[in-house]
């Protein structure tokens, strides 16, 4: 008797759930380096999205505050999305470009690629000066605290309050929806 044949009357005898547990090895379809960078790729621009959505949270939550310690206190928040930013900044880059070399439909010269390299390199920029903006905030809230000033303090709000760091955070954000508009329907193709 063929060993296949074999296998599947003792798979036969089994109960109903072990039986279809049991299924003959065959040629069977992996996930392929592509699948696994494009993974990676997707799993990047999560992080990236999710960093902007908790830099949007920061924001909202730094408004209120006029004291020293609680805008320190957001410190190491910010921080985590900091990193989040970078990996997956840097994943969605890199990643991609490999997609775009590796993937037979499409070239890195495509304009849809070019589109968002461009938009990524504009969102980075954009998201370096908002850090830059709220930077402001907690540099001067450490210097209240260094000098024993822990009551609220007119001038950190206004820091805190920046016009011009809410709007580079609005373009930010516009920019990487434009991106993922660019990454879905690909325009061009």
């Amino acid at each position: 008797m063929h060993a296949h044949a074999e296998g599947f009357r003792r798979a036969a005898a089994l109960p109903y759930r072990l039986r279809n547990a049991v299924r003959p090895i065959g040629k069977t379809s992996g996930v392929s380096l592509d699948d696994w960078i494009l993974a990676l790729h997707l799993l990047s621009a999560f992080a990236y999205v999710g960093a902007i959505i908790l830099f949007w949270v920061i924001i909202v939550a730094v408004w209120r505050l006029d004291a020293p310690d609680p805008t320190i206190r957001l410190g190491p928040v910010a921080r985590l999305g900091t990193v989040a930013v970078g990996i997956g900044g840097a994943g969605t880059l890199i990643f991609g470009i490999w997609l775009a070399l590796s993937v037979a439909d499409y070239d890195l010269w495509d304009g849809w690629i070019i589109a968002a390299i461009v938009l990524w390199a504009i969102a980075g920029a954009l998201g370096q000066r908002t850090g830059v903006e709220y930077a402001r905030g907690v540099t001067k809230a450490i210097e209240l605290r260094d000098a024993g000033r822990a009551g609220p303090d007119a001038e950190l709000l206004a820091l805190n309050r920046t016009q011009r760091g809410l709007v580079l955070h609005s373009l930010v954000t516009v920019t990487v929806l434009l991106i993922l508009v660019d990454m879905i329907w690909k325009p061009g193709t």
